[in-house]
């Protein structure tokens, strides 16, 4: 099922759910590391007591109902398993609003009673953040049946009832308190939805021999022995031509089709796609190219609101079917010739080679050994300064990155990213930061029509090959090569700080090849300290030095994962372990703010606090 990841929300929801949660029920907090860069090590609040879901159900005392229940259904001893699950519990009062004899009769039905107990329980652990971000959806229950989970204003609705109170974590699952008893659908209303489904459960197959605009294309799918596949499972996404567009083709080309399978086959398989693609999703691909099962891709573009395939235009989309869907189009898709494909089947490298424009940036390749790493298979994504943007460097510096292979890997590495962004996705990426294969990140922003990547502008977009895609920019992008502590010594607004490690002798650790994300206090921040603290830890070298480590995390835990840690504890080098809290649009350490993030260094990230912390 589709899931979104939305952090702004969750911060809004988390504050919102956590007032509104009685104190009498804390719930431990699950500690989450981040996935994009190595994150430092969360240490855990300790746990009271490993209570199961109906250990916590049978202790609280507002869930009398729900336990005699489970146990008249022989449920308990299922829900004391290792699990995870997510159960929605209706309190005292939800079983007390039902119809009068409700209670008692499930309870005399032992079948039906299982049934509506496990329609409240959700095989997983889905805590309140992930439950918002399936606003929309139907999610399937332990008895089969879905739920319909809808976010109304700052309500969390589970069909129709409300989540009271989120969040209440076990050892094996969390409960989710609603204030009315989820009741499965009736057997009748089943078997109606099952009828209606039956009528619809037409294949693409189906659909078109029925419709009687796709005469054509029907014919070609008997001749080229596709009419079984495309009865089959999938789901699969079909471009469908209709007759018209087929009769509009130079005379000859259908009867040529028709007398050669091997062609037919591969023209028709042009115009399939695997997966279920609906025109919502079409437009989110505006400007990329799609792999159909011909192994050739189709190139997806929005103009002026209409959906082109190529050249051809979707005049009808979202006919759905059993095993996919169907958008009809003006146009047969024609594949590339086989020599055309050949020569778009050119590795990034070769392209370089080809083009004219990059010697030096191929020179630079073969200088580094990385010719063979950029001729795999990739994906990559390459931002590739050409030789005029090579030039304008300040005069020597080719030649001395020349001179030292492993500078000069370190910044061409800096020009690629793993995976392939299009131009689409680049410009979605406005104001982010995208890590390298370097390690750094560089800075993508969008000004109008320019495409900015750190200071250099995409000046040629989207030049594909066979395991990736090349962008070109006009000025060659360096890294940070100076260490944590060089840019302390440089700044100038940490002179307090730099001081500090120097007597402590930790200086030389913060220029060493480590990875460290240190939350570096400013000058303003020391003299803000009561009087004489400063000199007293100066006076006291184990003091200083644990307060200093005390600002340090191991690893290089950058601003959007530094979000993700809201609310944990993160261990520092003092072995003490500071907190992370998102207020608003704030990042706090503590009581302190974070007012500069994400200065890189050649050895891990600075993020500039305006408090110092103390131990």
């Amino acid at each position: 099922m589709k899931k979104y990841s939305l952090p702004s929300l969750f911060v809004l929801f988390t504050l919102l759910i956590a007032a509104c949660a009685p104190q009498a029920t804390p719930a431990p907090v699950q500690n989450e590391q981040p996935t994009a860069v190595p994150a430092p090590t969360a240490t855990p609040e300790p746990i009271e007591e490993a209570k199961t879901i109906v250990d916590i159900a049978v202790e609280d005392g507002r869930f009398t109902t729900l336990v005699a229940a489970l146990e008249a259904a022989d449920l308990a001893g299922a829900l004391q398993g290792d699990g995870p699950f997510t159960v929605f519990a209706p309190t005292d009062d939800a079983f007390a609003a039902l119809p009068e004899g409700t209670v008692e009769g499930l309870l005399a039905d032992t079948d039906a009673l299982s049934n509506v107990l496990l329609y409240h329980v959700v095989e997983g652990q889905v805590m309140a953040p992930d439950v918002l971000g399936l606003d929309g959806q139907e999610v399937e229950t332990l008895s089969t049946e879905s739920i319909l989970i809808t976010i109304d204003g700052d309500k969390v609705m589970i069909n129709e009832s409300t989540v009271i109170i989120p969040d209440i974590e076990a050892s094996n699952g969390v409960i989710h308190v609603i204030d009315q008893v989820l009741l499965p659908p009736a057997p009748e209303e089943a078997m109606e939805e099952s009828d209606e489904m039956m009528e619809e459960a037409k294949t693409i197959v189906d659909i078109a021999v029925e419709d009687g605009r796709f005469t054509t294309v029907v014919a070609a799918l008997e001749a080229a022995g596709l009419v079984e596949a495309l009865q089959g499972a999938g789901p699969f996404t079909v471009f469908a031509p209709t007759d018209d567009a087929f009769a509009a083709l130079p005379e000859g080309t259908v009867e040529g089709l028709l007398g050669d399978p091997v062609a037919l086959a591969n023209v028709l398989l042009y115009h399939v796609v695997d997966g279920k693609v609906m025109a919502e999703d079409a437009l989110g691909l505006d400007g990329q190219k799609v792999e159909t099962l011909s192994g050739e891709t189709i190139l997806i573009t929005i103009d002026s609101g209409s959906v082109m395939i190529n050249e051809s235009t979707v005049i009808i989309p979202d006919i759905e079917a059993s095993n996919g869907v169907i958008h009809v189009i003006d146009q047969v898709l024609l594949p590339p010739a086989p020599e055309e494909a050949m020569e778009e089947a050119k590795t990034i490298v070769d392209i370089a080679v080809e083009d004219g424009r990059f010697t030096t940036l191929v020179a630079a390749l073969e200088a580094a050994g990385l010719v063979d790493a950029l001729q795999a298979d990739g994906p990559y994504t390459v931002f590739a300064p050409t030789d005029e943007a090579f030039a304008a460097l300040p005069e020597g510096t080719i030649e001395a990155l020349l001179a030292d292979s492993d500078a000069l890997s370190n910044v061409l590495l800096y020009h690629v990213a793993e995976g392939k962004a299009m131009a689409a996705d680049v410009v979605a990426l406005d104001g982010q930061k995208v890590e390298t294969l370097q390690g750094q990140y560089v800075d993508i922003s969008v000004d109008g029509d320019n495409v900015m990547i750190d200071e250099a502008l995409v000046i040629i977009p989207d030049i594909e090959a066979s395991n990736g895609v090349i962008h070109v920019i006009d000025s060659v992008i360096l890294p940070e090569s100076r260490s944590v502590a060089e840019i302390a010594v440089e700044d100038g607004r940490f002179t307090t700080l730099v001081a500090a490690l120097e007597a402590a002798g930790l200086a030389e650790t913060m220029a060493s090849e480590g990875s460290f994300t240190v939350f570096a206090p400013t000058d303003d921040a020391f003299a803000a300290l009561p009087a004489g603290t400063v000199e007293g830890l100066l006076a006291d070298i184990d003091a200083l030095t644990n307060v200093l480590l005390y600002h340090v995390v191991d690893g290089k835990v950058m601003a959007m994962e530094v979000i993700g840690l809201d609310g944990q504890q993160v261990e520092t080098l003092s072995g003490e372990t500071i907190l992370i809290t998102i207020d608003g649009e704030s990042v706090k350490i503590n009581e302190s703010t974070v007012i500069i993030p994400d200065i890189e260094a050649s050895n891990g990230v600075i993020h500039v606090i305006d408090a110092v912390l103390i131990p």
